[in-house]
């Protein structure tokens, strides 16, 4: 009998690689894998490595485009796991409870099982990160400092959600170790 399908979901603030740790997991178990900065540029008409420097709530991160944003994953997901998908992966910040909390609820209309993968880092790597983004040419993410620092007062941290589907991760440690981590806690957790 086939095991239920798992929606992973890497979030957290921006430049707590996420997105990089997402990807090497995406190619590791060759899940289909959707990041929302990609997406929101996407659905704004523009290419992925477009700068824009938007405020926040602004241009193309108003509150209407993020939430299409979210609710394009999810559909995309939906989609792919009622067409037999063994999984699939979401990568964005899911700042607040209400956009976990519809995760969840696909999850349990689909007959999958979600684990919330939260990444982070120290303040410093943070730094460190957005700076080497901004020389990146090919840089998707549009995160910059300030944008962090007011991410960072709005987060809403994921005590909603029970240790079963909850992994937190720090990602200064070797992606190689926290890939094992997800995939342990997968296992253990079955």
């Amino acid at each position: 009998m086939p095991s239920e399908p798992v929606i992973y979901i890497f979030f957290g603030l921006i430049a707590s690689g996420k997105s990089f740790l997402a990807e090497r997991f995406a190619a590791e178990r060759g899940l289909p894998y959707f990041n929302s900065d990609r997406l929101r540029k996407e659905l704004a008409g523009i290419a992925p490595t477009e700068r824009r420097p938007d405020g926040i709530g602004l241009g193309i991160y108003t509150p209407e485009l993020s939430a299409k944003t979210y609710q394009t994953m999810l559909a995309r997901a939906e989609e792919l796991l009622q067409n037999g998908a063994a999984g699939v992966i979401l990568d964005g910040s899911y700042s607040i409870a209400a956009g976990r909390s519809e995760v969840r609820r696909l999850a349990e209309r689909l007959g999958a099982r979600p684990l919330f993968i939260l990444c982070s880092c120290s303040e410093a790597e943070t730094k460190r990160r957005l700076e080497l983004r901004a020389k990146d040419p090919n840089a998707v993410s549009d995160g910059r400092w300030e944008i962090f620092v007011r991410q960072r007062e709005t987060f809403a941290q994921p005590d909603e959600l029970p240790p079963e589907l909850l992994l937190r991760l720090d990602t200064e440690a070797v992606p190689e170790i926290l890939l094992k981590k997800i995939k342990l806690h997968r296992q253990t957790e079955k």
